[in-house]
């Protein structure tokens, strides 16, 4: 089954990143573990390596053994993800990414201050790698799925990935709507 989430970031990847290869569910043997998206781009020799979570109701929310769990799990998942791109694209410019739409902060407990979280998982990574991961939250993400719409706006040959077909589709629907007006058309 397709995951919608991992899609849109491939997408973004390919599409506004320019990557000609990009691969979902990488799986990293020396680590046994996963990589969400990775997307290279061979021209400008950078790589990107994401991480993606569509956690919706609750926000970004790892758990473990009933307690917020985010900073332990996206650590390692990120260290993981850093040894990986580190030992396979040692020549390359490396990204990091984690993309979720959801990110909460708040006045709550700091347990549950997911804004908080990211604060530590970034230092966290910095520290032991001396590496910046760029957090695609909330207004960013958004931002993205825009500029995501914009180029599908702007096309007009069919796209291929499923995800920016539907895009594409919507802002090609929206710009014949608004320039005409359709009749009533009665069914039977």
């Amino acid at each position: 089954m397709i995951n919608v989430g991992e899609q849109l970031v491939a997408s973004y990847f390919r599409y506004i990143r320019g990557c000609e290869f990009i691969q979902t569910n990488v799986y990293t043997v020396d680590a046994q573990g996963e990589i969400d998206v990775v997307g290279i781009n061979l021209k400008e020799r950078k790589v990107y390596v994401a991480e993606v979570a569509i956690h919706l109701t609750l926000g970004l929310q790892y758990v473990k053994d009933k307690r917020p769990n985010n900073v332990a799990k996206l650590t390692e998942k990120f260290s993981r993800d850093i040894e990986y791109a580190e030992r396979y694209f040692t020549d390359y410019d490396r990204h990091y990414m984690l993309w979720s739409p959801i990110v909460k902060g708040g006045r709550k407990a700091a347990q549950y201050n997911q804004i908080s979280h990211l604060s530590e998982i970034g230092s966290n990574i910095q520290v032991k790698y001396g590496v910046d991961v760029e957090f695609v939250i909330n207004d960013r993400f958004q931002q993205c799925l825009a500029e995501m719409r914009a180029y599908a706006k702007s096309e007009s040959a069919e796209i291929k990935c499923p995800v920016m077909r539907m895009m594409q589709i919507e802002e090609w629907l929206g710009k014949h709507v608004s320039k005409t007006s359709t009749p009533s058309l009665k069914t039977t």
